[in-house]
């Protein structure tokens, strides 16, 4: 089997999956970053050289998401490209005439708006975590309800309560302000994913024209409660793909297969950098006011990057100065 990998690094979660020639998704895994990204990297590799099948070849590898430049330089990759680019790729792959992605992670979310195939507009809020994952988490756990079942008890509520969620601080009082009241976990939950919905649309997507068809990506996609209130908002079906909690990193493996279409070689280092130790260190460079802090990452005794510089003049990656910037 040939297969193309896509890694994607987010604060929150580390996605990784592997697509064979047919752009057909034949392992991925889905992990929580936990502020350690160089490890949850090297599990990753580990656990998809463990789901594919013995004697598989890579012919390509690209990273994404906001520890994209990190993983690039573990992993040896092809493409490194922002996951603005990753999550349009993946979602123009499985329905090319999509129009509307919405895409909530961990700590994000984001809209994009193509036309024609291409990418016209995008917005991201990554100032108020109301209605990411992290959020709908710790709601679940206040209220004692495995996430898992929060779509589910959404969908059973006959009265939902309105809850403000303009804030996550406000949302969470007047959550608990409505259980004193007396109103049911089942319809505190169904206001709560309205109450989310209506936050994404008047900020992350203010005066932008929403049209089908609409794909909703991310983690967030898992829970049914968050796409049937998307769907009473908007008017219209919200597809959520099979694949949505890793499409950044689906994109991420088409956009390497086709670099690698134009190289004809991969940089991939091979899944044996799931058993190398990788360190981080960092100094301070005083050449001038900036002060810049310097990030070295090494393999054992090699140096494989270092950037951090404003003026890019301690800026290497080994054998590709052109990741030094991170990628599109």
């Amino acid at each position: 089997m040939e297969v193309y990998l896509g890694i994607d690094v987010g604060s929150v979660s580390t996605k990784m999956a592997a697509i064979d020639q047919d752009k057909r998704v034949v392992a991925s895994t889905y992990m929580m970053t936990m502020g350690q990204p160089v490890k949850m990297v090297r599990e990753g590799m580990r656990q998809l050289r463990e789901a594919l099948p013995e004697g598989t070849v890579v012919r390509g590898v690209g990273t994404t998401g906001s520890g994209r430049q990190l993983a690039g330089v573990l992993v040896g990759a092809d493409s490194i490209k922002n996951e603005i680019t990753a999550h349009a790729v993946a979602a123009l792959e499985l329905v090319p005439e999509v129009q509307t992605i919405l895409e909530i992670g961990g700590q994000d979310s984001k809209i994009i708006l193509l036309n024609d195939g291409v990418v016209v507009d995008f917005a991201m809020n990554t100032v108020c975590a109301a209605g990411t994952g992290s959020f709908l988490d710790r709601q679940a756990a206040r209220l004692n309800i495995p996430i898992e079942s929060f779509g589910q008890l959404a969908l059973e509520s006959q009265n939902p309560v309105r809850i403000a969620g303009r804030c996550a601080v406000f949302a969470e009082s007047d959550m608990i302000h409505k259980q004193q009241m007396g109103h049911s976990t089942k319809d505190i939950i169904r206001g709560l994913c309205q109450a989310l919905v209506r936050n994404f649309l008047n900020n992350v997507a203010k005066g932008k024209e929403i049209r089908p068809p609409v794909l909703f990506q991310g983690g967030v996609a898992s829970n049914i409660g968050m796409k049937k209130a998307f769907e009473e908002a908007l008017g219209f079906e919200v597809i959520v793909p099979e694949h949505h909690r890793v499409m950044g990193a689906i994109g991420a493996a088409l956009l390497a297969a086709e670099t690698v279409a134009k190289t004809g070689t991969t940089k991939f280092r091979g899944f044996g950098v799931a058993d190398v130790e990788f360190a981080t260190r960092t100094f301070e460079c005083h050449d001038c006011a900036n002060n810049c802090e310097i990030v070295e990452i090494m393999m054992e005794k090699t140096l494989l990057a270092r950037w951090g510089s404003r003026c890019g003049k301690w800026d290497y990656v080994e054998n590709r100065e052109d990741l030094a910037a991170g990628g599109a």
